[in-house]
């Protein structure tokens, strides 16, 4: 674990004691679990409303619609979206009718996110993927809750080693950990596998 930096001038910078025990210290988890759980719940609700609305499981009119939204001018002659590359983006997706597809996947995704969060499996990857989609909301022009839900799984990914310490990665984390750290010490033998170490 890496709690300090030395810059270019060979200064020592060390990372506040309380910010690591923060992201790394078992009790932590304490501390990330209601958090993890609110935001695994919101996501469940989401993915689940669309899982059971065919306008977004089979012909991705709802996904059509919100991206159609996303793109339209207003009075003031602008649309909600700022920057030009990405809202062609949105409207080659409506054109090419990529939105039939993706409305399955955005609806699967969102569930998907929500329950591993609430179990705490791969928590750090189910919160980048739902800050993701997030993110592209927001790109999209849409505010809602998306600004705090980017925060939180922005929290939850550093805190990645302990927020799904009480959950599913208490177990996962230390195995899969565990396949880079061989890996790593491969590397740092000369020859290949440090002697003991199986290859995997």
């Amino acid at each position: 674990m890496v709690n300090a930096v030395t810059t270019p001038k060979g200064a020592v910078v060390q990372e506040p004691s309380l910010i690591t025990k923060v992201l790394n210290h078992p009790l932590a988890a304490w501390l990330w679990l209601p958090i993890r759980v609110w935001l695994g719940w919101q996501w469940l609700n989401a993915g689940w409303e669309k899982l059971n609305n065919p306008a977004w499981l089979q012909t991705g009119a709802g996904l059509k619609g919100f991206l159609m939204g996303a793109v339209a001018v207003g009075a003031n002659g602008k649309s909600a979206i700022e920057y030009a590359w990405y809202g062609n983006f949105l409207k080659l997706l409506v054109s090419s009718g990529a939105y039939v597809w993706m409305a399955k996947l955005v609806s699967v995704g969102e569930t998907l996110v929500g329950i591993a969060l609430i179990l705490g499996m791969f928590t750090g990857f189910a919160a980048f993927f739902g800050g993701f989609m997030n993110f592209n909301y927001l790109m999209a022009g849409v505010v809602s809750v998306n600004p705090l839900f980017l925060i939180l799984a922005g929290t939850l990914i550093l805190a990645w080693k302990v927020s799904g310490y009480i959950g599913v990665d208490y177990f996962l984390v230390p195995r899969v950990g565990a396949l880079w750290s061989d890996r790593m010490a491969a590397r740092a033998v000369p020859g290949g596998l440090p002697q003991g170490a199986k290859a995997r």
